[in-house]
């Protein structure tokens, strides 16, 4: 099976593991973007960017520094699926995206009952196209993504007793959302960041921190996918800091506009792209991109074919993985499902990294 190829060309995996590592050290201010690996790839990936002073970003840094802003500001009330499988009665789901983000052993999570067989309400705020995915018991409060700041708003006032300002909604229907959210034994908001703006999300924590003066209810942002939070936990336990962080000064330094991944390629200002897709066959949607080394699945289709291509597995499918598990809120060990040949992102990041010509790095 062919593993390598160099210019669009099959090669040796050594020899291209040797290029990539040659256009890596010569590189003035390489990035690693995607990221999309387990936590032996991500702890590899973050090891090579301090050898080489790199910058790293994950392909949904996006969606999850729009959460993680929220935290550092205002704070969030966290729980899992599965204890919100068991208990929550009241459900709060908040724009679209949430059919296709919420995690398969959760997907029950919206069903009319809870787990112990209590009846479950659950409200929907606009859902935009998602409306034709909700199921039956589940009732609509508004349809437009655009408005869910005013909605939320108002939502709050109607909560409070205080009157708002005109909506998309009437009256009649916020009164009752607020009645129901405040008559929660146990509420659930929930929430795809992908599809939200950050005031949006802080809006949101308001919500749910005005409803804890009366009852219990806590939130629920969903994973974005491709491991992004289990390499945010890996990143963070080796440099203090999420992605979006630079060794290019010889210490971890952490900027969420200077060093986004995709601000830099549009700027020139990055000349060597390690792009890392193990989880699924996904090329980076950029326009231009600079000199690239892809590490990615079976299938993914650039638009120019990349300098060094390596095709590596799919972690908890082609080989077994240490990653993030929403159901439970913590890494766990995924077994192979379907063990094959194809290697790890984690070996070949490591052998370029040993790869690496000895000497000072370009400055």
């Amino acid at each position: 099976m062919q593993q390598a190829w160099i210019g669009g060309k099959p090669a040796a995996l050594d020899a291209a593991i040797a290029e990539a590592a040659k256009l890596l050290g010569a590189s003035r201010n390489p990035l690693i973007a995607g990221l999309g690996t387990d936590i032996a790839g991500a702890r590899a990936a973050i090891g090579l960017a301090d050898r080489i002073g790199a910058v790293i970003d994950h392909m949904n840094s996006p969606a999850l520094l729009r959460n993680l802003e929220v935290v550092r500001s205002y704070g969030f009330m966290l729980t899992t699926p599965t204890e919100a499988r068991a208990r929550a009665d009241t459900l709060l789901l908040i724009g679209p995206g949430i059919a296709e983000a919420l995690p398969a052993s959760a997907q029950e999570l919206l069903g009319s009952k809870t787990a112990a067989g209590a009846e479950r309400r659950i409200f929907w705020l606009c859902p935009g196209t998602d409306l034709a995915r909700a199921h039956e018991s589940i009732a609509p409060v508004g349809k437009d993504p655009k408005d869910l700041p005013t909605l939320t708003a108002s939502l709050r006032a109607a909560m409070a007793g205080r009157p708002a300002g005109r909506a998309r909604v009437p009256a009649k229907l916020l009164e009752k959302v607020a009645a129901a959210l405040n008559a929660a034994r146990f509420g659930l908001a929930l929430w795809s960041a992908a599809a939200l703006d950050a005031l949006t999300i802080e809006m949101i924590c308001g919500l749910v921190s005005d409803l804890n003066a009366k009852t219990r209810f806590t939130a629920l942002p969903l994973d974005p996918g491709d491991n992004v939070i289990g390499v945010m936990h890996a990143c963070g336990w080796m440099t203090g800091f999420p992605m979006r962080t630079a060794f290019g000064r010889g210490y971890p330094e952490h900027d969420p506009w200077l060093f986004d991944g995709r601000r830099l390629v549009a700027s020139g200002e990055t000349d060597c792209l390690l792009w890392i897709s193990a989880y699924r066959a996904e090329a980076p949607a950029w326009p231009k991109a600079p000199v690239t080394i892809a590490l990615a699945g079976q299938g993914a289709r650039f638009q120019a074919p990349p300098r060094v291509r390596i095709e590596v597995g799919r972690p908890g499918l082609d080989h077994a993985a240490v990653e993030y598990q929403a159901t439970t809120g913590t890494l766990g060990l995924v077994e192979a499902r379907q063990p094959s040949a194809a290697i790890p992102a984690a070996e070949v990041i490591s052998r370029i990294t040993s790869a690496l010509p000895e000497g000072e790095r370009p400055c």
